[in-house]
């Protein structure tokens, strides 16, 4: 399972929403659970990119579409549903979420989180996977959940520094690379 080649190109977010937004359509029946416009809304914030969202940016955008204020307990109430359902994960190193590309099945995460355009992108390793559980396995230790995070560059982002390397330019340069990085992201 991959996220990470779609995630790195140039794709329709739209699409990535509404097939979130039909998962979770489908696990919350499954799980006769409620999708309330709230968490659908949050859902589909969370998707807008492959970049992981703070509850606080969410907050500010709920905020901003709405007119007023949304209350911290709204949003976090939210995510918790959201995170109980696999439909988001969320992201330890950055206290922000992303959306899940794989809801309703077991599988294990492996991050690959951008450090300049923030991009980030989920895989599923088997040789990792594994490894992780022989591991837990002979120490006879329960796995409830795992997350691996990865640190670096994405190939936009790779490409905008060897780019920038090659010109020899410094300074505006990289404010140049990353407004385009983050263009052909969205």
């Amino acid at each position: 399972m991959s996220n990470s080649k779609v995630a790195y190109r140039q794709h329709d977010h739209f699409r990535c929403q509404n097939a979130a937004l039909q998962q979770a359509r489908t696990v919350c029946a499954r799980d006769k659970a409620r999708l309330t416009p709230i968490r659908e809304t949050v859902l589909r914030l969370i998707w807008q990119s492959h970049r992981p969202l703070g509850a606080y940016d969410i907050i500010d955008q709920l905020s901003e579409s709405g007119g007023k204020r949304v209350l911290p307990p709204t949003v976090y109430r939210s995510l918790d549903f959201l995170l109980n359902r696999g439909l988001v994960h969320r992201l330890a190193t950055l206290n922000a979420y992303i959306g899940c590309p794989f809801p309703g099945s077991v599988h294990s995460n492996v991050f690959m989180v951008c450090r300049v355009c923030g991009s980030a992108a989920e895989s599923s390793v088997e040789a990792i996977n594994s490894a992780i559980f022989a591991t837990a396995d002979r120490a006879g230790f329960a796995i409830e959940s795992q997350s691996i995070e990865v640190s670096g560059l994405c190939p936009v982002c790779q490409d905008a520094e060897r780019a920038e390397s090659s010109d020899g330019a410094e300074g505006s340069g990289t404010q140049q690379s990353l407004g385009s990085v983050q263009e052909s992201i969205s």
